[in-house]
This record gives C-alpha cells, structure tokens and sequence, in this order.
C-alpha cells in the first residue's frame, strides 16, 4: 500500500500541499490537463524554486484575473459533478468540498446546501483542492496519515470581519484530530488546508513504512520561528496485513422514506465512511426495519452522526469500537482497447493476489465505447494477468 505522511510542522494550506507533491513529481501539465476539464477562466498555474533553511521546496502558484471570489457550495458541487474529471479526482475534490460545507454550516447555523464560500470559493482555492485530489490520484496514494496541527495565534480579517485563529471553520473541521493550541503566530492551518485533512486524512498508528520519496511545498509567509514548509513522505507499507482502530455507528429507523436512504449513503461516504450498509430487520412489535451500519475513523464520529441526525428519522445512535484486519493493497492501471482502468489489488498471507477492476471506471468507459460493461470488466483483469506474469 502506498502511504503519504504529512509533516505539518509549519501547519498545512492548499498551495502548500500542491506545491509539496510537485516537488514529489507530479507534473504541473497534469494538474492543468486536469483543471481544464473545468469551467473556469482567468487563471494561470506556474511552480518556482524556493529555499528555506537550506531546504529546496517547490512554491505553487495561482494567479487569478478572475475577480469573482464567491460561489456556493451548491455551485462548486455541481461543477464537479457535471465534469468529465477523473472520477478518482471528482470524488476526492467532492469530498473535501462537502466536509468544508458542512463545517461553514454549522459555524453559520445554515443548511450545508445553502453555503457560499467566500475566500474558499475564489478560483485558487477551487485550484488547491482540485489539484490536491489531482497529485494523490497521480501519485496513487491510497492512504494519507497527518502529523499533529500548530493552530496558531491572534487574529484574521476575513469577509465576516475579524475573526481569531484559528477560524471557526478551521476548529470545526479539526474536531478529533490532534493539534497543538496556541503553537505559532499567526494562521498556521487554513480552511482549506484544514478541509484536506479533515477528508482524507487520518491520525490512526502508522504502520512501518519504507521512504522511497519527500517533497516539500513552501508557504507564502516568512515565519520567525521555523521554516514555512509542508513536507510530505511517500512511502509503501510491505505488511500483509494490519490492524486498524475504527468505529462503528448504527442505527434502527421503521419510518423514512426507502428513496432517502440512496442520498444518506451518498452524503455519509462523501463525508470519509469506510462504509456504510443498510440491511432489513425485524424491530419490536414485528415491525419492518432497516438497520443503518457505518464504519468510520473514530474522528469523524460526531461529524457522520450529525449527517445521521440530519438526514434520518432516527432518535439515537449506538457507536462501538472494532478492529479492523486489513490487507495489504494497491492501485495499479492498466491500459485496454477501451481506455485506461485502475485496478486494485490485494495480498493474502499466503502469496496470492487478489484483483478487481474499478467499477467507476469500466462503467465510464463502457458509456463512452457502447459496449458491454462486461466487455471492459474482462479486458481489464486480462491486461492485468497479462502485465504482471
């Protein structure tokens, strides 16, 4: 399994972020490619050198001619979703979005739906988290661990007027996870960086991992007290297995409409659910049921019990910790007479190799080609076997 740690010693923003997988070699030609699948103008990318106490570091830069700085939320998730971006990307990009909405919502006391981001809806934002799900798809990340957060200190002046650091967006996005208080002078996590974390990070125990490469990515600020750098570590995990601390959270509901259980899956898993199953039961009195089951990180419990709450008819939630056994796993692509299809990859104890194409794919594909969904299914595990004799 391919593993990012994120060093956040320096807090963590978007540029930064892009700016330390550039550095790790994803190609700025691959983030544009990407982004202009995207109806946005009055923009352009450039990468420069920067050094900081000694350490080389890429600066990724967004400069935008586009004086709009406000979209909502509805907007910016029916942009991606409406664009032909890498499903990977559009899903990664989707998510961060939604977990940031929600956190502005709760802040604001207003339905996610209703968000409209201010900063965080300028384009070099949309760019940052854009290009973010960009270098982990193209770098095929499976997993991102983050180091502990310096939240900072004082004050900064935003569209709702002065408000202290770190933000309440930023403190509402980072419920669970370990920070530092007061560590640093200044913003040192910013909404967006905070909204990366929150949807793809984790902060369980990292598993032993061999390095195979770092990059570094500048902040704008000079600090006083330390380099203004995110570092990440890439690295690969040879475990076959491992054990993971989650949570479980369940639900009985007798008395919602089956149609919504289809959106409550779909906002639980945008909002980072390892899964999430809905089963028939039997409840008192006979009565018909359905069983809600989510599988989470246990930072995100309050987060995906308030979707729960919102979303459902139901009155309590029970939550449980369990350890999951996981096996080792990777991402591969392969390329078939139908075009490009990721296929992951699992290793059993005992030496073999399990494989299964991606679903999204082939059925992307098969809609492009008008062809049989199976057609592409089979082509691909046969590239696969074929590659890897």
């Amino acid at each position: 399994m391919k593993i990012a740690y994120v060093d956040a010693f320096s807090g963590i923003s978007g540029d930064m972020m892009v700016g330390a997988l550039l550095h790790l070699g994803v190609s700025l030609e691959t983030i544009r490619e990407e982004l202009s699948k995207l109806p946005l103008s009055g923009y352009h990318l450039r990468q420069t050198g920067r050094e900081q106490s000694g350490i080389q570091a890429v600066k990724f830069h967004v400069e935008v001619h586009d004086p709009l700085h406000e979209r909502s939320f509805r907007a910016i998730a029916r942009m991606l979703r409406d664009s032909p971006l890498n499903p990977s990307v559009q899903e990664t990009a989707l998510r961060i979005f939604t977990v940031l909405a929600e956190a502005e919502g709760r802040v604001h006391g207003v339905a996610t739906d209703a968000v409209h981001f201010h900063e965080v809806g300028a384009i070099d934002s949309i760019v940052d988290i854009v290009g973010t799900a960009v270098g982990l798809q193209a770098l095929g990340i499976e997993r991102v661990y983050v180091s502990p957060l310096p939240m900072g200190t004082g004050f900064v002046s935003s569209r709702h007027g002065v408000l202290p650091i770190p933000g309440p967006a930023t403190v509402e996005l980072l419920k669970g996870w370990p920070v530092r208080l007061e560590d640093g002078g200044a913003e040192m996590v910013t909404p967006t960086g905070a909204a990366i974390v929150a949807a793809v990070g984790h902060h369980g125990v990292l598993p032993p991992v061999q390095v195979s490469a770092i990059g570094y990515g500048a902040g704008e600020r000079t600090l006083p007290d330390r380099p203004n750098l995110l570092r990440i570590m890439l690295g690969d995990t040879s475990e076959d297995t491992r054990d993971e601390p989650l949570l479980v959270l369940e639900t009985n509901i007798d008395d919602l409409n089956p149609e919504f259980y289809e959106y409550v899956m779909e906002r639980l898993f945008a909002a980072g659910a390892r899964d999430v199953v809905v089963a028939p039961i039997q409840m008192k009195k006979n009565r018909p049921g359905i069983l809600l089951w989510v599988l989470c990180d246990p930072g995100e419990r309050e987060q995906l019990s308030g979707i729960i709450f919102a979303e459902t008819s139901t009155l309590g939630i029970r939550s449980y910790p369990v350890t999951r056994t996981a096996l080792r796993r990777d991402v591969q692509e392969v390329t078939t007479v139908y075009g490009t299809v990721r296929v992951k990859v699992a290793y059993t104890p005992d030496g073999r190799v399990r494989r299964a194409p991606e679903y999204e794919d082939c059925k992307r594909l098969a809609r492009e080609r008008a062809v049989p969904l199976t057609l592409v299914y089979e082509a691909a595990l046969l590239k696969f076997d074929d590659d890897n004799r």
